[in-house]
């Protein structure tokens, strides 16, 4: 049995039509890495449809990934630790990128340099602190300087996110699951890292997976999932999966012209490398 913590909403609807929880609406939204802009206009339409289309219950679901690659991660750490909406909850998994930090501020071996080259470099500078005077340091010192300049409470938000979130017969997740593997026996890596078991599979898991963790060029509906990491630090747009009842769509931001978004980080995903979506 592993360790890995769910968050659960009710459940409701049937195998042969997904349907979202009872009397309520999510709003999952893909890997937002570091662009508080996209995250302020993506919140705004979101609360505007909540205000045009009232709901008993509404979730607001980030499927992680907050952080790294953008010029604003501590900025958007700050909002959403700050976030509260009178008629809808907010719900933070946690993403491969999170979890990479909180080993680095545990000063585990090996690990600072990489996530230097992966993201970790815009992070930490949102935070004040120079690139490459950290890459200078080892692990322990390195952890130290990060708690001088990332605040406790920044901290505390991140340890506080979950691993999936269950929505009627949809499963939100950050990366997917493991094929055949029962729920209650999935493992924080795979739901944090996996790609190629998870992506190829053409099975029913028993529910939809909706997840982040690969960027797609658009959403990449599937028979037993569906993409949503549509790459906004690169193409400008963050995207939003409206699940309620038996009916579904999306909102997203538009995309940017080339010269207003951030430069890539060295050793990071290159645009090029968007995977075409695919309806089966």
């Amino acid at each position: 049995m592993s360790f890995w913590k769910t968050i659960a909403a009710t459940l409701g609807g049937a195998p042969s039509a997904w349907k979202g929880a009872k009397d309520a609406r999510a709003y999952a939204i893909g890997d937002v890495h570091g662009r508080l802009d996209l995250l302020d206009d993506l919140l705004t339409q979101i609360e505007n449809d909540l205000a045009r289309r009232p709901v008993p219950r509404a979730f607001i679901v980030f499927l992680g990934d907050l952080i790294d690659r953008g010029p604003q991660s501590c900025e958007v750490i700050d909002r959403l630790a700050n976030f509260s909406h009178p008629y809808a909850k907010c719900v933070v998994l946690m993403g491969n990128h999170e979890e990479i930090l909180l080993r680095v501020m545990a000063a585990e071996p090996g690990l600072l340099t990489d996530w230097m080259r992966f993201g970790g470099a815009e992070c930490v500078a949102s935070y004040g602190v120079d690139p490459a005077g950290l890459s200078r340091l080892d692990e322990k010192a390195g952890a130290a300087l990060l708690r001088q300049h990332i605040p406790a409470r920044h901290l505390a938000f991140l340890e506080s996110f979950g691993d999936t979130f269950k929505f009627g017969d949809y499963l939100f997740v950050h990366a997917g699951i493991r094929p055949g593997v029962a729920m209650e026996d999935q493992v924080q890596r795979d739901l944090r890292w996996i790609r190629g078991p998870f992506l190829d599979d053409v099975k029913t898991h028993g529910c939809l997976v909706v997840h982040g963790h690969t960027i797609v060029e658009a959403v990449e509906e599937r028979s037993n999932r569906i993409a949503i990491d549509t790459g906004a630090v690169y193409s400008g747009v963050l995207t939003a999966l409206v699940v309620e009842g038996a009916e579904r769509h999306y909102l997203a931001t538009g995309p940017q012209k080339q010269d207003e978004m951030p430069p890539a980080a060295s050793g990071s995903e290159n645009a090029s490398l968007l995977r075409v979506a695919v309806s089966l």
